[in-house]
């Protein structure tokens, strides 16, 4: 728009997260005299950073050796490893396998991390911009020259509200794409420059987390529990951690694999019912819940990352893929990445300015980063093949055996194409909360501290309107309303009464005060209503949605959750 200022950067970082703030950081130690600029959607650093983490610090020991010093609030040395194997109603214990050893690493908030790098990163003279949702891509002649960021005010049916304000155009010789997974520029600019036509498709999960605080004598400072197994069935991809960090904290979560096959499984009430299992409820018993969140985590490993680099601008982290799913672990990665890209830019700055920062991609094949994930790209899609007890052979095979050098790379499919008709999946029937372990949607979401403006357009888009009853409704019973962890979607009318009656969420979802947006989809026996007010920005939905038809777009800076203190 005309109207627009603009700014101009040497370089740009979008996203605040460890991938980000680390490229920032990195750009000003290695060429103090840039003008770095990192924009953030959450409403302040670490809003929107959600894991429950256990941190490798080689990445940020290159950038900063000295931290322990100054450690991030809430950081607690790992002690013990268990990693268990969980029936209904018993626990055994596993050899622990040597990619989660713990060993020199620390449980943290990754949201205290990120603001602890916020900090730093403005100390150095990096322009950090919270609160400015980048909404679109600058692409002038084929290359990518910046972002609009910003926009605000624009009214539920798409024209100026009053509050109007056009947003600004921050321009850079390099922008650096730190969005975290499924970042929605990020979508774009994977299809604009064909990022992953050598690719595999990228294959996900669900991460849901909560964060407790428990009597002191069932606190064990550094704990490192993991679990497989119970109460996930065979053919779906998943597991759990307890992590116990600061005096009385336990950041607890567990993870869905989103290539599952059954469209009646609801991943947020697989996890309610696992903090049941004895073996959990006797550590989380007497505690009280304090923090809730989810996101979805890429999974795809070595063989799903895509180009990295084009005109004007490259992938960094999470948003590119890097995460090392035996490990569980990908703060390192994130950051190293951004690392190197800054590494890349600031030399083309100083060199030739040439378009596509090719260093980078090639610093990354030389690194560790490479190394780590090569090793392990097997892991992962064993379990898609084999199922539970196959994967888990092959992963002992593959790491003990193969050591991670097998002369084949298992491939990925799609999540999106994995679930059967709804007809053909036996029902889920899943206890009711008991509002002591488990809890409902609403409940949690309340807790996420997670609010949207009402009068802004909903950000969660059906391309096509009518293919929800033809599709999501009539094959697979609606799975949108099981798979988001917020109560987002919520199918009503009679037909569709009828059918869920008993599901959990067969009532109105819609939060107090919230922004509910009833999509013309579907009819008068079945229609889907989006609460888009509720939404976490875990983009599960744009993710698993059959048939691909619901798209996240990046709502007003500032809106979704506001993940606070140990989250």
């Amino acid at each position: 728009m005309s109207d627009r200022e603009a700014m101009e950067f040497d370089v740009l970082v979008v996203g605040g997260g460890p991938a980000g703030l680390a490229a920032a950081i990195r750009l000003k130690q290695v060429s103090p005299g840039l003008s770095v600029c990192l924009v953030e959607k959450g409403s302040e650093i670490g809003a929107h950073i959600l894991s429950g983490a256990v941190l490798e610090p080689r990445a940020l020991d290159e950038l900063f050796p000295d931290w322990r010093d100054d450690p991030p609030a809430l950081a607690t040395p790992a002690g013990e490893d268990r990693f268990m194997l969980l029936t209904e109603r018993r626990a055994f214990r596993l050899p622990t396998p040597p990619q989660m050893h713990n060993h020199g690493n620390w449980i943290v908030s990754l949201g205290n991390v990120c603001r602890w790098l916020g900090a730093k990163a403005e100390a150095l003279g990096v322009e950090v911009y919270p609160g400015f949702a980048a909404s679109e891509t600058i692409l002038e002649d084929g290359q990518v020259r910046g972002v609009v960021a910003g926009v605000m005010g624009i009214a539920r049916d798409g024209e100026e509200g009053p509050n109007f304000q056009p947003g600004m155009e921050l321009r850079a010789t390099y922008t650096l794409f730190a969005e975290g997974c499924r970042g929605s520029l990020t979508k774009r600019l994977e299809a604009k420059f064909d990022l992953r036509r050598d690719a595999w498709p990228q294959t996900y999960a669900l991460g849901m987390k909560e964060l407790w605080e428990i009597p002191k004598e069932r606190h064990t400072p550094g704990l490192v529990w993991h679990s497989v197994g119970w109460p996930l069935p065979r053919d779906t991809y998943g597991g759990s951690w307890l992590y116990m960090l600061g005096e009385n904290l336990v950041s607890t979560g567990f993870v869905v694999g989103l290539d599952y096959p059954n469209p009646w499984l609801s991943p947020f009430d697989e996890f309610q019912r696992f903090k049941t299992h004895p073996e959990v409820r006797k550590m989380l018993e007497g505690g009280k819940r304090i923090a809730y969140g989810a996101r979805a985590l890429n999974e795809g490993g070595w063989q799903s990352i895509p180009r990295l680099a084009f005109p004007g601008g490259a992938l960094i982290g999470d948003g590119a893929g890097f995460l090392n799913v035996p490990k569980i672990k990908g703060t390192h990665l994130a950051m190293k990445t951004g690392m190197l890209a800054a590494e890349a830019a600031a030399e083309a700055l100083a060199g030739d300015r040439r378009a596509v920062l090719d260093a980078y991609p090639r610093s990354i094949q030389s690194s560790w980063v490479a190394e780590e994930l090569k090793g392990v790209r097997n892991i992962r899609p064993g379990f898609a093949k084999l199922g539970f007890w196959g994967g888990m052979a092959h992963a002992a095979l593959d790491t003990y055996v193969l050591k991670g050098r097998a002369p084949w790379t298992m491939k990925h499919h799609a999540d999106h194409e994995t679930l059967r008709d709804a007809a053909q999946s036996p029902r889920i029937a899943y206890p009711k909360p008991d509002g002591v372990l488990s809890f409902d949607r609403l409940s949690s979401v309340f807790l996420s501290n997670t609010n949207h403006e009402e009068d802004q357009p909903v950000h969660l888009v059906l391309k096509d309107p009518a293919r929800w009853k033809a599709v999501n409704w009539d094959r697979f019973r609606s799975p949108e309303s099981r798979y988001c962890p917020a109560a987002v979607y919520e199918a009503v009318g009679p037909e569709a009464e009828r059918v869920l009656k008993g599901e959990p969420d067969a009532q109105a979802l819609e939060a107090p005060g919230g922004q509910s947006a009833e999509v013309e989809a579907g009819d008068a026996a079945a229609r889907l209503v989006i609460n888009a007010q509720n939404c976490v920005h875990c983009k599960t939905c744009d993710i698993k949605d059959p048939s691909q038809n619901i798209d996240w777009h990046t709502p007003e800076g500032g809106g979704g959750p506001n993940y606070i203190g140990g989250m």
